[in-house]
């Protein structure tokens, strides 16, 4: 089996292993790293029978790093039609990196769905590999080492909206084959890269926050992120990014950015 993206070391702590590295610094993780693992701790979380994640918010407080974690998840607030979730990660001196909420709603009755909105582009099978001009040199990296990434629109090294789909070629934890929803985590933070208005060479455009929205549980190994990046006159940045997969749409993800030059 392929090298993890965790390994895990009982009682909630982890190991994050170098395929969990991220763009912008070597010792600190991507951002879809993180937000799996925590989307692995929410689904294990008791529920009534048909609760489902709707959205998931998480705040990266301090960058992330390489190496020995401590995780914690709780229900916040019970309910048999919506419940509350809670989740951190930590340093093992306690200090935390991430903090997630997340809501969990009762499905909708049966007659009120309608069906998935397709994806507006080709499928993975279509797609073109490719990957960010990057400062590792060498060193492994999420986007490479951990993520299967194929283009059907748009460039890494082309700022301006963008369409890929992406799959989990590695397990998220040793010895475990990961949800679709822990997929989904993992792919939904991709969105300011692929969907960059400014050049990697250029420019950092680092996301602080990641809100996904669920509309169903995906199917499959594939998640498809349709993103483009705007980048407001005296403001921020925001990433929008509608989630597919090879069934149609899924949900979206929504990042706002910290934009600046290198």
């Amino acid at each position: 089996m392929k090298q993890s993206v965790f390994v895990s070391a009982g009682e909630g702590r982890f190991t994050a292993t170098e395929v969990a590295r991220g763009p912008w610094d070597p010792g600190s993780q991507h951002g879809g790293a993180p937000a799996a693992l925590l989307m692995r701790a929410f689904e294990a979380l008791p529920a009534a029978e048909r609760l489902m994640i709707a959205r998931v918010t998480y705040e990266f407080v301090r960058p992330v790093p390489l190496g020995e974690l401590e995780l914690r998840a709780e229900v916040v607030r019970p309910g048999r039609r919506v419940q509350l979730l809670a989740g951190s990660i930590l340093t093992p001196d306690g200090l935390e990196v991430v903090r997630a909420r997340a809501l969990q709603v009762q499905r909708a009755d049966e007659g009120a769905a309608r069906p998935p909105e397709p994806p507006p582009q080709d499928g993975p099978e279509a797609g073109q590999i490719d990957s960010p001009r990057l400062p590792l040199g060498a060193m492994p990296f999420f986007g490479a080492d951990a993520m299967d990434i194929r283009f059907v629109a748009g460039s890494f090294n082309e700022p301006g909206p963008a369409t890929a789909w992406f799959r989990l070629k590695v397990p998220l934890v040793d010895g475990e084959e990961p949800s679709t929803l822990q997929r989904l985590a993992a792919a939904g933070d991709f969105g300011n890269g692929i969907g960059a208005s400014v050049p990697w060479t250029e420019w950092i455009f680092i996301n602080p926050d990641l809100t996904l929205y669920m509309e169903r549980v995906p199917v499959g190994e594939w998640i498809c992120l349709d993103s483009r990046t705007i980048v407001g006159r005296d403001g921020v940045g925001l990433a929008e990014s509608v989630l597919y997969d090879e069934h149609g749409r899924v949900g979206r993800a929504v990042q706002s950015l910290l934009v600046a030059r290198r």
